[in-house]
């Protein structure tokens, strides 16, 4: 085993924090280049007219999660070191759909709006602003509900550990639902234009 190389130490903190800026840039210099710094593009995901967004990110998912099981497989990677937030389900389940209607508003998630403001679209500095106003209203009144922040905790959980499935039957069944979803969104594509033509 020779990954993740911070587990094993072949690097410190300092180091850590300069790679983490370097994968950042690199990760935002393809957002942008795959048009996730526009709004419009990435709002047309919630009108099914444009599955960009659901198409790059689940392939991007697929791809890491591929990547991380086989180098695992022969040895490379060991899974037991790498890292996983504990999971709070009902706190979690809130974030996570209070971050759903920040973006069907806004049009960006806290990424691609950062990715936005830094080619100089105003509506993403405008994102970035309300961000950083809503972390700052989160802080201040954090004393009212960090007994519902910290509640439902599970621990570290997977979806192998969850399902009691080998890793391998789960990332058989995740591609799979990928594929489906792929040609899924294909035909949603094309109905709503067809759709949008007739009109």
């Amino acid at each position: 085993m020779i990954l993740p190389f911070y587990k094993f130490g072949y690097f410190n903190d300092e180091v850590s924090l300069i790679i983490a800026v370097l994968i950042g840039i690199g990760f935002g210099f393809t957002l942008e280049r795959g048009g996730f710094g526009n709004s419009r593009i990435l709002a047309a995901q919630f009108y099914f007219t444009n599955m960009r967004v659901f198409k790059v990110m689940f392939t991007a998912i697929v791809t890491a999660m591929l990547g991380v099981f086989y180098l695992s497989v022969i040895g490379i990677v060991d899974l037991s070191l790498v890292y996983i937030s504990d999971t709070f389900l009902l706190p979690q389940i809130v974030g996570g759909l209070l971050l759903g209607i920040g973006f069907v508003i806004g049009g960006y998630c806290p990424g691609t709006s950062v990715v936005s403001a830094s080619t100089g679209r105003f509506d993403g500095m405008v994102y970035i602003a309300g961000v950083f106003f809503g972390v700052f209203v989160f802080g201040e009144m954090f004393p009212l509900f960090e007994d519902f922040f910290y509640s439902t905790n599970m621990g570290k959980v997977t979806l192998p550990g969850l399902l009691d499935l080998p890793y391998g039957v789960v990332v058989f069944a995740v591609v799979l639902m990928a594929l489906a979803g792929f040609i899924g969104a294909e035909k949603v594509e094309k109905y709503m234009a067809t759709k949008k033509g007739a009109n």
